[in-house]
């Protein structure tokens, strides 16, 4: 819903997973206007190699005509098994380039114990 939020530049995603990188694929739907502001655009992603676990996102914007500056807010990923993973994203991409998203999930590096006594020993 941003103003002058959507795009009309080539639009590509590649999937890093745990085992390996797909190849990039471009975000297109013939006779359809992509990427529209405060549009929720929905794709098929076929890849033939085995991933693994998907870790990362990359989306690489193009120019198709003129620049086109992209608000992006998130990209969610619904796997071969059903679940879905959420990438944020919510800025703007401008010019041709790339961003690299991480997943949304919270993951706990370190166990409970050893995150609070590493939170109490910290001094400013």
């Amino acid at each position: 819903s941003q103003w002058f939020a959507g795009t009309d530049d080539y639009i590509y995603l590649s999937l890093v997973g745990s085992a390996g990188c797909s190849e990039k694929h471009l975000l297109d739907k013939p006779f359809y206007n992509d990427f529209e502001r405060g549009a929720v655009d929905s794709y098929d992603v076929t890849v033939d190699e085995e991933l693994g676990e998907i870790q990362l996102v990359k989306i690489e914007k193009r120019k198709y005509w003129l620049h086109d500056d992209w608000y992006l807010k998130y990209i969610t990923l619904k796997t071969p098994h059903g679940d879905y993973i959420e990438f944020p994203c919510y800025r703007w991409l401008t010019g041709d380039g790339e961003v690299v998203l991480r997943d949304g999930r919270v993951e706990p590096w370190l166990p409970l114990e050893h995150r609070c006594q590493m939170s109490q020993g910290f001094t400013p």
